[in-house]
C-alpha cells in the first residue's frame, strides 16, 4: 500500500484537502488520485469513505480534526476496523505509531516555524518512519528541499497553496504532494 501511495503521488501530485464534507463529491470528481478528509464525524465518515474508495482513490483521515472520536488508540482502532480509511493524518506521534502497528498509512502534519521545528521534524521523522510529512505552510521552497534532501520519507507541502504556481514551486524544490483545498486547483487543466 505504501508503493501504491507514493505511485499515486507520482502520478498527480495535487491532494485534495477537503475541509467541508460538503465538497467531498467534488473531491471524488477531481483528477487527484488522494483525498485528505479535513472533516466529517462519526455519522458520515462510513459513507464517506466507502464512495471515495469506491471511485479508486485514497483516503486519508485527519483523526486530530473529526468530530465524535476521542483522540485515543481505541478511537483509532475502531475508526481502522469499522470506516477503513487508506490512512491516518496526525500531529500526535503516539497515534501515527499505533496506525503504523494496525497497518494504515500514516501522514504526520508538522507545522515549521522556525529553525527549532526543522531539527524536531528530522528527529520525530525517524522516530516515527511515516509514510509522507505533511509540512505547513506549504510555501517555503527552500525548505520543502532542505527536508526532502535530509529525510527519506516523502514530503507532502500544506498549507496556504492557493496557486498553481505554489504547486510547481513545491514540487520543483523536492515536494512528492501537494494538498490544497483550494478547489480550482484539484483540476489539471
Amino acid at each position: 500500500m505504501k508503493e501504491i501511495f507514493r505511485k499515486r503521488m507520482e502520478k498527480n501530485p495535487v491532494i485534495c484537502a477537503v475541509k467541508d464534507i460538503n465538497n467531498i463529491d467534488e473531491a471524488i470528481s477531481s483528477d487527484s488520485e488522494i483525498i485528505f478528509c479535513l472533516c466529517g464525524n462519526i455519522f458520515n465518515l462510513p459513507d464517506v469513505v466507502n464512495t471515495v474508495k469506491s471511485k479508486g482513490k485514497l483516503i486519508f483521515l485527519h483523526i486530530d480534526l473529526i468530530e465524535g472520536f476521542s483522540k485515543d488508540v481505541t478511537a483509532l482502532k475502531y475508526i481502522n476496523e469499522r470506516i477503513k480509511p487508506d490512512g491516518i493524518i496526525s500531529t500526535k506521534n503516539n497515534l501515527l505509531k499505533v496506525a503504523k502497528d494496525l497497518g494504515l498509512l500514516t501522514v504526520q502534519r508538522l507545522f515549521i516555524i522556525d529553525s527549532l521545528s526543522i531539527e524536531t521534524t528530522v528527529k520525530t521523522s525517524s522516530t516515527i518512519n511515516p509514510d509522507a510529512i505533511e509540512i505547513m505552510p506549504g510555501i517555503m521552497p527552500r525548505i520543502i528541499a532542505e527536508l526532502s534532501n535530509t529525510l527519506s520519507v516523502p514530503i507532502i507541502a500544506g498549507g496556504l497553496i492557493s496557486e498553481k504556481e505554489d504547486i510547481i514551486k513545491a514540487t520543483e524544490s523536492g515536494a512528492l504532494g501537494v494538498s490544497t483545498s483550494s478547489k480550482n486547483l484539484w483540476r489539471k487543466n
